[in-house]
C-alpha cells in the first residue's frame, strides 16, 4: 500500500441533494453560455439538434459510468476502471492524464469566457491581449483558493453558483416564452438547416462534436465518490436525473436563442446569450446578465478543478504519480499539493492557448477518447463479479457508446485541426512525464511506475 494510505482520508459530505447540484452545475455553464453560437455556425437554425445528439451520446456513456462507479466507488474514476480491466500501467497513466487534462482545458475555457464577460460587464477596453490573460489567471487563482478551503466549502460555493447559472438560463427560456406569446421572434428558424457547402450529415456531426462539450461534466462526479454518502445507492438516480434536467434546459435555450437571433449573428464572439437578451428583452440590464454568465462559467471552472485535483490525488495515492501529490492537508483535509499542481497547468493553458472553441473542442475530444475506453471496460469487467450489489447497464449500451465516441473522435468528423494539435501536445506531455517517472524510478533501483491492483479498492 502507498504510504499515503495512513494519511487523513477525504471527508464524506455529499448527499443526494449536493451531488445533484454538483452534477447539474458541472454540466451547465461554459458550454451553453459560450458555444451556442458556434454550434449555430455549423448547422444554422437547427442548433438544438446537435445538443440533442450530444445528450444521447452522453446518456449512453453515463450508463457505463454508473455500473463502474457502483462497483468501484473510488476517487480515481476512469483510471481505476481502465487498470481493473487491462492492467497496463502506461494505459492507466495516460487515461489518468487525459481526464485530468480535459478538466483543466474545460476550466481554462471557462476562465477565457469569464474574462470576455467581465470585459462586457464593466465595459472595459482590454481587447484580446494581455488584459484578458491577466483576468483569466486571476480568476483561476481565486478558484484554487476556494478549492484549498475544502470540498465542503467548494460544494457550498457550487450551490450558489449553480443557482445563479440556472437563473440565467431560465431568464433566456422565459424571454423565449414571452417572445412566443406576443408574436415576436422567428421560431420557424428552428427547423432551418444551413450547412454551407457541406452535407447535412457532416455539418450535424461537426456540430454534435462541438456541442458535446456542453454535455460533459457528469463524469466528474465519479471522482467525488469518496466524498459522497452511500455512493452505491444514490449515484444511479441522481446522475440520470441531472442529465435529464440539463438536456431539457439545453434544448429550450437553444430554441430560444435561434428564434431571437439569426444564426450568423449568434455565431460571432464569445457571449452569444447576451445577444439573445438584447434582442428579446432590450429593457433587461445586459450588465446583470453578463454577471450571471460570469458566475455560471466560474462554476464550470470550480468543479473541473475539483475533479482534476481529486483525480491526481487518487492516482498518486496508488503510486502512479509522485506520492507528494497524494498528500492531504491535516486540518483542511484537501489534496493541497494536487490542487497547486493542477492550477499551475491551468495557468499554462490560459497563457498559451487562446480561443474558447479550440479549448472547448479539445476538452470534448479528450473526453471522447476516455469515454470510448470506459465503455469497453464495462464489457471487460463483466467477467469479474464483485461481492456487493451494483447497477448493471444493458450490454448494448456500452457497445453503442464505444462506437459513437470513436466515430466522434475520428477524422470523419469535420473538427478543426487545432484541436487535434492541442490534444496531441497535452498527451505528449503526459507521455514525457511518464518517461521521467520511469527514469527516476530506475535510478532508485525500482521498476518504473506501477499499480498494485489490490490497492485500487479499499478493503
Amino acid at each position: 500500500m502507498s504510504d499515503t494510505a495512513s494519511s487523513p482520508q477525504l471527508k464524506r459530505v455529499m448527499g443526494p441533494g449536493l451531488l445533484l447540484l454538483f452534477i447539474v452545475g458541472d454540466i451547465l455553464g461554459t458550454g451553453i453560455y459560450a458555444l451556442t453560437g458556434r454550434v449555430a455556425n455549423e448547422v444554422g437554425g437547427a442548433v438544438w439538434l446537435p445538443f440533442v445528439l450530444a445528450f444521447v451520446v452522453a446518456v449512453i456513456t453515463a450508463f457505463s459510468y454508473l455500473e463502474l462507479v457502483t462497483k468501484y466507488p473510488q476517487a480515481a474514476g476512469a483510471a481505476l476502471y481502465t487498470h481493473k480491466a487491462f492492467g497496463i500501467h502506461f494505459l492507466t497513466y495516460m487515461v489518468t492524464f487525459t481526464v485530468m487534462a480535459s478538466g483543466i482545458t474545460s476550466a481554462s475555457t471557462a476562465a477565457r469566457a469569464f474574462s470576455a464577460n467581465f470585459v462586457e460587464a464593466f465595459d472595459l477596453d482590454f481587447g484580446e491581449g494581455i488584459g484578458i490573460t491577466a483576468l483569466g489567471l486571476t480568476f483561476m487563482l481565486v478558484v484554487a483558493l476556494i478549492n484549498l478551503r475544502g470540498v465542503g466549502e467548494s460544494v457550498k460555493t457550487n450551490i450558489v453558483l449553480t443557482c445563479v447559472e440556472l437563473s440565467g438560463l431560465l431568464i433566456i427560456i422565459l424571454i423565449g416564452m414571452w417572445a412566443l406569446g406576443i408574436g415576436e421572434g422567428d421560431f420557424s428558424r428552428v427547423l432551418e438547416v444551413d450547412t454551407g457547402d457541406r452535407s447535412v450529415f457532416g455539418a450535424v456531426v461537426a456540430g454534435t462534436a462541438l456541442a458535446f462539450f456542453a454535455m460533459v461534466g457528469f463524469e466528474d462526479s465519479v471522482n467525488m465518490a469518496e466524498e459522497c454518502k452511500n455512493p452505491i445507492r444514490i449515484f444511479p438516480r441522481v446522475l440520470l436525473l441531472g442529465l435529464g434536467i440539463t438536456g431539457l434546459i439545453y434544448v429550450l435555450v437553444s430554441i430560444t436563442a435561434i428564434a431571437l437571433v439569426p444564426a450568423v449573428e449568434l455565431g460571432t464572439g464569445d457571449t452569444p446569450l447576451l445577444k439573445v437578451v438584447e434582442a428579446g428583452a432590450p429593457a433587461f440590464p445586459v450588465g446583470i446578465f453578463a454577471f450571471i454568465t460570469m458566475f455560471a462559467v466560474a462554476n464550470t471552472a470550480l468543479i473541473n478543478m475539483l475533479m482534476a485535483s481529486r483525480l491526481v490525488y487518487g492516482i498518486a495515492r496508488e503510486g502512479v504519480l509522485p506520492a507528494a501529490l497524494g498528500r492531504v492537508h491535516p486540518t483542511r483535509r484537501t489534496p493541497y499539493v494536487a490542487i497547486v499542481f493542477t492550477t499551475l497547468l491551468a495557468f499554462g493553458l490560459i497563457t498559451f492557448v487562446g480561443e474558447v472553441p479550440e479549448l472547448g473542442g479539445t476538452t470534448a475530444l479528450l473526453l471522447l477518447i476516455v469515454f470510448a475506453i470506459v465503455n469497453v471496460t464495462v464489457l471487460v469487467l463483466r467477467r469479474r463479479p464483485i461481492d456487493h450489489p451494483h447497477f448493471r447497464t444493458p450490454t448494448v449500451l456500452p457497445v453503442l457508446g464505444a462506437a459513437s465516441c470513436i466515430f466522434l473522435v475520428s477524422p470523419l468528423v469535420d473538427r478543426p485541426v487545432a484541436q487535434y494539435r492541442i490534444a496531441a501536445v497535452l498527451l505528449g506531455l503526459g507521455a514525457v512525464l511518464w518517461l521521467i517517472t520511469w527514469f527516476l524510478a530506475k535510478r532508485r533501483g525500482g521498476h518504473g511506475p506501477t499499480i498494485d491492483p489490490e490497492h485500487l479498492v479499499e478493503k
